[in-house]
């Protein structure tokens, strides 16, 4: 009995059939999947969900590239999109069994980073920007200065995650240049202006939406959706949109080229593109969403959001950043290599 059991373990593990088991394994960024829809999606399909975390677009790139991640589906950002299907790390979407891909709303179908949508269904969208403790510092908070020449009363006290293309792209349009720029002179400026801001920072790290909540950071560069939860836990905490230009952001769900469990993954995406659950995954991270007709279902405190509807003055100042070219990325990276010694 003992050899039969384990010659069916064995068949079950080499086929499909293995994937029928009810398991998907989802990489996302941390503290950004609705625990309420998981369960509800557990619940409903009785696949069980594992999420993996991760706090970067390098860092889930580079893990999954190694090989033998074990993960079926990943939620990179726009700009990323088109790295993962130029190096044949996600496979291409099959809309037969995806009946609910009509619901993505319509401005964001022909997307420059996935035309079409032939790789990937939306998930959130956001703004980046700097969140700031208005109890400490009563100053404009609407400029990339707050972290790039920061005010005294900032001094010591401020935040920068250490999102290499969010935070570098925005020192570039603080000083005039385009987003993955190769001018030589103007990522001088930028390298210049980093470093000597760097004098007054507090950290580089992840966790403002806690940090910032209980007063442990005065400020931070962050995410939108984070930035809201950090203001409901401390009503002191306020989003700027910096004038000089800022990177909007997408992250998009796609299925690796390697995941075991496809039919479940193709089960999931489909799944959130259901109006209700995509409000459930804005509900608990606080981002925009891209389904129509999911601004019925969601909390009310999120339709007027100041950090969800930018204001009208500040949102033309929002941008979505592309793929950054080899010699860009080049330059890039080495700014910011020098910049966490």
């Amino acid at each position: 009995m003992k050899n039969i059991i384990t010659a069916t373990a064995v068949l079950l593990a080499s086929t499909s059939l293995a994937a029928a088991e009810g398991e998907l394994q989802l990489y996302n960024w941390g503290n950004y999947t609705s625990p309420e829809l998981i369960k509800k999606f557990e619940a409903d399909t009785g696949i069980k969900v594992t999420v993996t975390d991760y706090d970067s677009n390098t860092a889930a790139l580079a893990k999954v590239e190694a090989g033998g991640s074990g993960f079926d589906l990943v939620v990179p950002s726009a700009n990323y999109v088109q790295i993962w299907v130029s190096k044949g790390l996600v496979q291409e979407l099959d809309d037969s069994k995806l009946p609910n891909k009509g619901n993505i709303a319509a401005e964001w179908v022909n997307v420059p980073w996935d035309e079409g949508r032939k790789y990937s269904v939306p998930w959130q969208w956001g703004s980046v920007g700097v969140a700031v403790n208005t109890s400490v510092y009563s100053g404009d908070i609407n400029t990339s200065d707050i972290f790039l020449r920061v005010p005294d009363e900032l001094k010591g006290k401020i935040n920068v995650v250490p999102e290499m293309t969010d935070v570098l792209n925005m020192a570039i349009f603080n000083v005039g240049g385009e987003a993955c720029t190769e001018d030589v002179e103007v990522l001088k400026k930028v390298r210049d202006l980093l470093l000597a801001a760097k004098e007054d920072w507090l950290s580089m790290d992840y966790g403002a939406t806690e940090k910032l909540s209980n007063n442990d950071w005065a400020a931070s560069v962050n995410w939108s959706g984070s930035s809201m939860r950090a203001r409901v836990a401390n009503p002191d905490v306020a989003f700027g949109y910096p004038k000089e230009g800022y990177p909007l952001f997408m992250d998009s769900v796609a299925l690796l080229s390697d995941a075991k469990n496809v039919d479940n993954a193709y089960t999931f995406i489909n799944y959130i593109m259901e109006p209700e659950h995509a409000a459930m995954i804005s509900a608990f991270a606080r981002y925009a969403n891209g389904i129509a007709g999911s601004d019925e279902y969601m909390p009310e405190d999120m339709k007027t959001a100041p950090e969800v509807v930018a204001p009208a003055e500040h949102a033309k100042a929002g941008r979505f950043l592309p793929t950054c070219g080899a010699k860009s990325q080049e330059y890039l990276t080495a700014i910011w290599t020098e910049l966490q010694k």
